[in-house]
């Protein structure tokens, strides 16, 4: 049983978390202590006391405080009220599983009177496997969206599958991280080589994701010259690629099945020219190229971890260099790990991060809500990276609960409401499953021109229905979500693909969801209340509902009315978005 919190300990738990960053200070040498580090917390690795729903009250608090101290105008501050029950269920089935609840979910749900109902679904919910398919395939996508070919596909299925067992397991965030540094293997079998397969092996490109995936540091641009807008500079970005210059992606053609495999190079072949420094095969040490005589070697790299100062010496093996930056970059007391994760996290589920974009942190950026960023970030840390745990927080907050509202301006206060959301290609594709009553491989989906074709897993698992559907709808989850619109060849798939087409019709043999609601009721308000419920997650409303029975009774074939107010229905809006 959950205990109310109280609030003399919400105040005492904000004054034990009244932490701040130490004074920008930057030093580029190795041998200096680190100038960036955490601090405020005396046990970094100590486990926090609270259930995710006091702890949820101290954010929503926190928040609270840290928006109007970044108000200078003195008003009231007005957050939306509390979403509907429906809103809410249909938005956590989303946002935690990629499903729409079905309609008897629905029903239940909001004739539940039992107070903490919210809270025991987001329990149930976490405990779904789909949670571990879902955000799966979110990371799956962050990291496949920006590879550098196509050939790299090959790996997509086991990332996905890779990510959806350790999600589901909750593997603590930073054992996923090390093991996607660490990597070692057939691409297809262990898709924890998911980034260096993706990155095609190159130092430089392995490098700029894994400091922008793990650490929310976009230091890509110190590739080339020392950082615009942030302090990193030149230096600093080839001293962190000097610890992955010995991996190397070499083709397996061997045996029956074509593949790359990742290992590290200790015996690298001789280098030749500077080019080679980024070629996938491996190379010794790591050479800063000499801008204005790229003919030259270019500089000799020593590995230096940039936001610690920590480093290795030249010579180190490959698997000592990934498993000690692993380890570093992992470290609780790395403030920027824990607050990647967690600003991630609360962006896709609140709808705007306390940073933006969600990927662009670090100390020369502006938080939205500093004071509540260090909670959440030092919450996740001391809980060992527990992912679930942190679903559960954000989830449990009135943040979270509130009702949506289009997204803000830049001059409006953020966080007063929930943001509405695109869905996903995959998430696209099961609500069309679950509102047509089909199943995942679902015939009447299927493109005509990808019947036939031949091929492995991985070729079939990427002519599947489902992934045709994300090549059409999905998107890549780092962009900031108001530049994610909608696009012609989606509405073309929806409103005029053959496969909607077949897929809706109330004469499809089993029937699917239509032909089963038209034969077993002759009650044309009933029919209309289902669909709303299986598509939209709520019943309609009365205006909504006269409208469907009006235009059934004005088509000569009910069947065919029907098909079109189901047809309307996956075409609105609100299907393709969560509130």
């Amino acid at each position: 049983m959950l205990k109310p919190i109280s609030v003399v300990v919400v105040g005492l738990v904000l004054a034990a978390w009244g932490l701040s960053l130490p004074a920008a200070e930057y030093n580029t040498s190795a041998k200096k202590t680190p100038l960036i580090t955490w601090t405020g917390k005396a046990d970094p690795f100590s486990q926090s006391k609270l259930e995710p729903t006091a702890l949820a009250k101290v954010i929503d608090h926190s928040l609270t405080e840290d928006l109007a101290a970044s108000d200078d105008t003195n008003k009231v501050l007005t957050f939306s009220k509390r979403a509907s029950d429906e809103v809410f269920l249909r938005r956590v089935y989303l946002d935690f599983i990629g499903h729409n609840p079905t309609a008897d979910e629905v029903t239940t749900f909001v004739l539940d009177p039992a107070k903490d109902k919210r809270d025991k679904l987001i329990v149930k919910l976490l405990d779904d496997p789909r949670f571990g398919e879902n955000w799966g395939r979110y990371w799956r996508d962050v990291i496949m969206y920006r590879r550098q070919e196509d050939r790299a596909m090959l790996v997509q299925p086991a990332l996905t599958d890779y990510l959806t067992e350790q999600f589901n397991k909750n593997t603590p965030w930073d054992a996923i991280a090390r093991s996607f540094m660490t990597a070692d293997g057939d691409v297809k079998d262990n898709g924890a080589t998911g980034i260096i397969m993706a990155q095609n092996g190159m130092t430089s490109d392995i490098t700029s994701e894994i400091s922008r995936i793990f650490l929310g540091v976009q230091i890509q641009c110190a590739n080339c010259h020392d950082h615009k807008t942030d302090r990193w500079k030149r230096e600093q970005f080839h001293q962190l690629a000097a610890f992955f210059p010995r991996v190397a992606l070499k083709p397996d053609n061997a045996g029956e099945k074509r593949t790359f495999v990742v290992s590290g190079n200790d015996n690298p072949i001789r280098r030749v020219n500077p080019k080679m420094a980024n070629r996938p095969v491996g190379s010794p040490e790591h050479f800063m190229p000499d801008l204005k005589h790229p003919e030259s070697e270019g500089t000799k790299m020593q590995p230096v971890f940039f936001l610690t100062g920590q480093n290795l010496p030249f010579g180190t093996p490959d698997a000592q260099r990934r498993e000690t930056i692993a380890k570093w970059i992992t470290d609780p007391r790395d403030e920027w790990f824990a607050k990647a994760f967690v600003n991630r996290i609360w962006a896709e589920l609140v709808g705007e991060g306390f940073y933006n974009p969600i990927d662009d942190l670090g100390p020369d950026r502006t938080c939205s809500a500093p004071k509540t960023m260090e909670i959440l970030g030092h919450e996740f840390a001391d809980s060992r990276f527990d992912i679930k745990r942190l679903f559960h927080i954000i989830a449990d907050t009135e943040a979270y609960q509130r009702d949506s509202r289009s997204r803000r301006k830049p001059d409006e206060m953020p966080f007063a409401a929930n943001c509405p959301e695109r869905l996903r290609g995959d998430e696209v594709y099961d609500a069309l499953v679950s509102a047509l009553g089909a199943n995942e491989d679902m015939p009447a989906l299927r493109f005509a021109a990808a019947d036939g074709a031949k091929g492995g897993k991985a070729a079939a698992l990427l002519r599947s229905p489902r992934n045709q559907f994300d090549q059409v709808f999905g998107y890549d989850p780092s962009a900031p979500r108001d530049e994610v619109t909608g696009s012609i060849p989606q509405a073309l798939l929806m409103m005029n693909g053959p496969q909607i087409n077949r897929a809706i019709t109330g004469f499809r043999p089993g029937g699917g969801t239509l032909g089963q609601l038209l034969n077993s009721t002759s009650d044309n308000e009933a029919v209309a209340t289902e669909l709303y419920l299986r598509c939209l997650g709520r019943e309609p409303n009365k205006a909504e509902l006269q409208t469907c029975v009006d235009h059934v009774k004005k088509t000569s074939n009910r069947t065919t009315g029907f098909e079109d107010v189901l047809w309307a229905l996956i075409n609105s809006t609100e299907f393709l978005q969560r509130r």
